[in-house]
């Protein structure tokens, strides 16, 4: 893939060469990897990287060189995310490299009990509290699509901290605000306040090895391990989350999906009401939700 003087590439063979360097390395979606890293080099959309692979455009020496970089960068389980420095979440875009932990699908979908219980506050103006926010993905999700409600996301690592900042700064929206805190000791000025609490804690055991090379080589182990069993920072939200919400508040934690029944048991003995865990679209159990 790198190339001589001479040699002409073409975006068709550049992708076929990219996806097949990929698939060997075991990329689960090779050819959308291949069309995202092709697209960043030539600042194209995916559409428009596969418009020019049916069109046989040419590709300068410069930029092939570029290409075959990312792709070598990826075949060695890279994130993606990382490689672009971008991650898609819902409707944001977000900035995203080592240091913080790289948003999932799944979570767009736990981001929805979180938006859909501050629409339904018959307050003008509902108060919600993302705890350990990483890239601020949540908090910006919740405040970008409920305008009108207040969002308070807290932080705790400084690696994170900085990807948050340039999130919060560039996505600009006036009814988010960031604080450096632990979130066991966060905002003790809302006790009784808010309306919503959202966290997507570290969860895995300290003992467990995350399958994919991407997880367990690159994100950051603070927003992985949560203890022997997982839960350590799941029982500090639900202490922080109790002190925060009013009366009839609403508690939304993303978890692993063998969890689900020891959340509700923990909550349950919190003295929360009305546990309940919620599959994703691969059907696992991804979320539980409790009331206040």
């Amino acid at each position: 893939m790198t190339p001589a003087d001479n040699d002409i590439f073409t975006v068709a063979a550049l992708r076929k060469q990219a996806i097949d360097v990929l698939a060997r390395a075991g990329i689960l979606d090779p050819e959308v990897d291949a069309d995202l890293l092709i697209g960043h080099v030539l600042g194209a959309s995916r559409g428009r990287v596969q418009a020019l692979t049916v069109t046989e455009a040419v590709v300068s020496a410069a930029d092939v060189a570029s290409i075959a970089e990312l792709v070598e960068r990826r075949a060695s389980r890279e994130p993606l995310q990382h490689i672009t420095g971008r991650a898609a979440f819902r409707g944001l875009e977000l900035a995203v490299g080592p240091g913080v932990f790289v948003p999932r699908p799944e979570t767009e979908q736990v981001v929805q009990f979180a938006i859909d219980a501050l629409r339904a506050v018959a307050s003008p103006e509902p108060l919600g509290v993302d705890l350990g926010t990483g890239s601020g993905a949540i908090a910006l999700a919740m405040a970008t699509e409920v305008p009108n409600a207040r969002i308070v996301a807290v932080e705790n690592s400084p690696e994170a901290f900085i990807w948050t900042r340039r999130n919060f700064d560039e996505t600009d929206a006036p009814n988010a605000r960031l604080v450096f805190s632990d979130l066991a000791e966060a905002l003790p000025e809302l006790a009784g306040l808010v309306d919503v609490v959202i966290s997507n804690p570290p969860y895995i055991p300290a003992d467990a090895i995350p399958r994919d090379p991407e997880v367990r080589l690159f994100d950051p182990a603070h927003a992985l391990y949560g203890g022997a069993d997982g839960l350590d920072v799941v029982r500090a939200v639900s202490q922080t989350a109790r002190r925060l919400l009013h009366q009839g508040g609403t508690l939304v934690i993303e978890h692993g999906e063998l969890q689900g029944a020891e959340i509700r048991a923990l909550l349950t003995d919190d003295g929360w009401r009305g546990a309940a865990t919620h599959r994703d679209l691969t059907t696992r159990d991804r979320a539980t939700t409790a009331i206040r």
